[in-house]
């Protein structure tokens, strides 16, 4: 269970910087509100920062997707001890 709790422990880490990314976001559309910087400027750095939060999320998917062939292959792998033991008994 080590590896799927670091997987989830991942997963949660980045879903708080994409949450930090997405304040970083709101704090740029309030500075350009503000008239403290250009709208070209606020594009720049919104594109930068939605493609860093795009990223993350892909990351997210194939976490969430390794953790699921792990629980998948543990449950497995019980079943095989499980027959064993069952095999051992009948003999």
């Amino acid at each position: 269970m080590g590896f799927i709790n670091r997987l989830e422990k991942n997963i949660a880490k980045l879903e708080k910087q994409i949450e930090k990314e997405e304040h970083r976001i709101e704090n740029l559309q309030i500075k350009y509100n503000e008239k403290k910087i250009t709208k070209a400027k606020l594009n720049i750095e919104k594109r930068k920062i939605n493609d860093k939060i795009k990223a993350m999320k892909a990351r997210i998917q194939s976490l969430k997707g390794m953790t699921v062939k792990e629980k998948h292959h543990l449950e497995e792998k019980a079943e095989a001890k499980k027959k064993k033991k069952e095999e051992k008994k009948k003999k």
